[in-house]
């Protein structure tokens, strides 16, 4: 048998190339979809759940919602049994009366007739220290003529020097009385006074604990407790699913990273209805995982991916948590990208 000649060796040749640029093409398409710029992702609906609890312990009044209730931001959903936060507030209350009181006492030092009676006792032992200093006198000329003995002089001495002692202690006092109350005793009444003030406002916040409200618009998915049950401290009452945002989970391959950005639009698809939701990429993972079992793609599943966080901009209680969704990314080229098998 003859073997080819160069010419159809050379036209094989061709014939294999325009093959094989033909099939990349295809993968290329098949890859970034028919338009050649959009970009199909695969995720679920992540909606913002939040387990509702009082910050109090205490026994359940009112239980207000049901499961599948939908609420509004700042609804009444529960209460505790006040009583013992209103009793606690009013011994808070008194408490705080008393130390306000007291710092006022002592800023405002003593009474008048307290004052009038200090100077009263130093007039007194100025009158009683002039009696002993006269006696001391007297019984000193007559021990000086002999009328008189030491023991009497030594006696009418000591009265003298306690007089003079009285006197000073007289005069202390009434100074003490006239200035009023040490600096350092205000500053502890002050001190007092706030003590007093701060385990007031605890027993108000407590108070205010024992009604619990819905942080934002949503649907009651569990009512865990009824009226009547004891509840611990941060135990769980309710399970709220928050209207919004609403977010979609999906997954990106690596060759397909440089396309997308935070900020990007996209749409979203889901299998139960032909609507198209609206919504931007508002988060890009910075670190490799390996795509999660949930998320249903035609790539192997050990691929390498980095996570997206997309915010639906006009979601409706049609996407629920959990639901898988097609996401549409009118994505630009990668730089430098080229078809697969090039």
């Amino acid at each position: 048998m003859k073997s080819p000649s160069r010419g159809a060796k050379r036209a094989f040749g061709i014939a294999a190339v325009v093959i094989v640029a033909v099939g990349a093409g295809f993968l290329w398409v098949q890859r970034t979809g028919t338009d050649g710029g959009t970009l199909q992702l695969y995720g679920n609906v992540d909606i913002r759940e939040v387990q509702l609890a009082f910050r109090q312990p205490g026994r359940v009044a009112q239980m207000v919602f049901d499961e599948g209730d939908v609420v509004t931001a700042g609804a009444r959903m529960a209460t505790l049994d006040a009583r013992p936060y209103l009793e606690a507030l009013a011994a808070a209350d008194a408490a705080m009366r008393l130390a306000q009181v007291e710092l006022a006492k002592l800023r405002r030092g003593l009474r008048p007739q307290e004052i009038a009676q200090a100077r009263e006792a130093v007039n007194k032992a100025l009158a009683v220290a002039s009696d002993a200093e006269r006696n001391f006198r007297r019984q000193s000329a007559l021990f000086a003529s002999g009328a008189s003995s030491q023991r009497t002089v030594d006696a009418a001495r000591a009265a003298h020097d306690q007089a003079v002692a009285a006197v000073k202690s007289a005069q202390a006092a009434l100074s003490q009385a006239t200035e009023g109350f040490r600096r350092e005793d205000i500053a502890a009444g002050e001190a007092r006074l706030a003590a007093a003030e701060a385990a007031r406002a605890q027993a108000a916040t407590a108070l205010a604990d024992a009604e619990l409200f819905a942080p934002g618009a949503g649907t009651v998915i569990a009512r865990v407790r009824e009226p009547g049950s004891m509840v611990a401290s941060q135990s769980t009452v309710y399970s709220l699913s928050l209207d919004a945002p609403v977010y979609v989970r999906a997954y990106v391959g690596e060759p397909d990273l440089g396309r997308i950005a935070p900020g990007t639009p996209v749409r979203v698809r889901s299998d139960s209805s032909a609507k198209v939701y609206h919504g931007r990429i508002g988060f890009i993972s910075p670190r490799a995982e390996f795509t999660p079992k949930t998320v249903e793609t035609t790539d192997l599943r050990t691929d390498l991916v980095y996570r997206l966080r997309i915010v639906v901009e006009d979601a409706d209680a049609a996407l629920r948590q959990g639901m898988p969704v097609t996401v549409d990314v009118d994505a630009r080229p990668a730089a430098g990208a080229r078809p697969e098998g090039s």
